[in-house]
């Protein structure tokens, strides 16, 4: 059984691991240089190992999706912190007790904290946009100092624009805990993704193409296979039958400082209100490097450029649904991975679904079981 898979990324390279683990022939085409997708990490010109597609933080809840990318990886613990710089000064984000005292001049407890939150917030039950979400969780002022600039940036769009899912994302806290996300595995993989793709991929079943573009409307691009597995854009894949997608990109600048160790308080400050830039990171902070020197990235949203982010809207949605249908239809292809399937995933979720859906495929196909079935 022969299966192509449509790029290198995580949610290509978990279905091509595990079909090939079921004895299928997979052979990837990627047409960047490199396995990994946007996960794809190596050192800069100055030897500091860093993301050049923006930070990629390993967190999860799922002690499967863990497991399973263990067998590829021994892991190095870390908990993300990020700070925004408003009014003047660093401040925790998500917004915790710490954030509310600082912006406020306030000296609340936990109980105080929850007070102030509870008197600020909009009566909305259920929120039918981003906007009225944050108003009904911090209120209006601290909608418009942390989340109303970085959106209009991120996105290109209001937070009245954009579904209430965006901002589900950040929790709120009353207490001092100031770590970015709460999952039980928060980990980075020990000598980096990239060392983690090659070994997923080192399999005598797996053939990989770099360099190796994919176009939907080529008849020969489909040829040689008896299925395939697309990671791609599903507007592209079907020639843009419904109209594009709307998708965000990033352009980034990275920037090397030669005279000092450590520039940023965490590794990510966030610039709601000030620059044109959303965010800086700064890469030593999350990868552990004793290094002289440190390397910074500036991210600067677009609408134009490599598609990174799926812009979650009613009307994205519905042109999507459009989309879905045709996906649904195909017997040929599998569509896997926040671009194919047009969703906001977190590098877990794409894993999740990808192990999900290719063990499905291989179901289909009549591959062999894997062999945790099998014992």
């Amino acid at each position: 059984m022969r299966i192509r898979v449509v790029g290198a990324g995580f949610s290509g390279a978990v279905a091509a691991r595990v079909l090939a683990e079921r004895g299928a022939e997979v052979e990837i085409w990627e047409k960047r240089d490199h396995l990994g997708g946007n996960a794809f990490d190596t050192p800069d010109a100055q030897g500091v190992l860093m993301h050049p597609y923006g930070p990629h933080i390993f967190h999860t809840q799922s002690q499967k999706v863990f497991d399973w990318l263990s067998q590829f990886t021994d892991w190095s613990p870390y908990e993300h912190r990020v700070k925004a710089w408003v009014d003047g000064q660093f401040v925790p984000m998500p917004i915790n007790r710490s954030t509310i005292n600082q912006l406020y001049g306030l000296d609340l407890d936990e109980a105080g904290v929850a007070a102030f939150l509870a008197s600020v917030r909009e009566p909305y039950a259920h929120p039918q946009n981003s906007e009225q979400a944050v108003w009904a969780c911090v209120g209006k002022e601290l909608t418009d100092k942390l989340y109303r600039g970085y959106t209009r940036k991120q996105w290109g769009r209001d937070l009245s624009a954009l579904s209430a899912s965006v901002v589900k994302r950040i929790p709120v806290r009353t207490n001092d805990d100031d770590r970015y996300f709460s999952d039980t595995y928060q980990f980075m993989p020990k000598e980096g993704y990239s060392a983690m793709f090659e070994r997923m991929l080192d399999h005598h079943h797996i053939r990989v193409r770099l360099n190796q573009p994919f176009d939907s409307a080529n008849p020969g691009h489909k040829e040689g296979c008896d299925a395939l597995i697309y990671c791609g854009p599903v507007d592209a894949y079907f020639q843009y039958r419904f109209g594009r997608l709307p998708y965000r990109s990033i352009r980034f600048e990275h920037q090397h400082l030669a005279d000092t160790d450590q520039h940023q308080p965490v590794a990510v400050v966030n610039f709601p209100n000030d620059h044109p830039y959303t965010r800086v990171t700064e890469w030593k902070h999350i990868t552990g490097q004793i290094c002289h020197g440190t390397t910074l990235t500036h991210e600067y949203p677009t609408e134009d450029g490599e598609p990174f982010y799926p812009v979650p809207s009613d009307e994205s949605q519905q042109t999507f649904e459009r989309y879905r249908a045709l996906c649904e239809a195909q017997d040929f292809v599998t569509f896997i991975g926040r671009l194919a399937e047009y969703r906001y995933y977190n590098m877990d979720q794409a894993v999740a679904s990808a192990l999900v859906k290719s063990s499905a495929l291989a179901h289909r196909l009549g591959l062999k079981q894997e062999l945790a079935a099998l014992a």
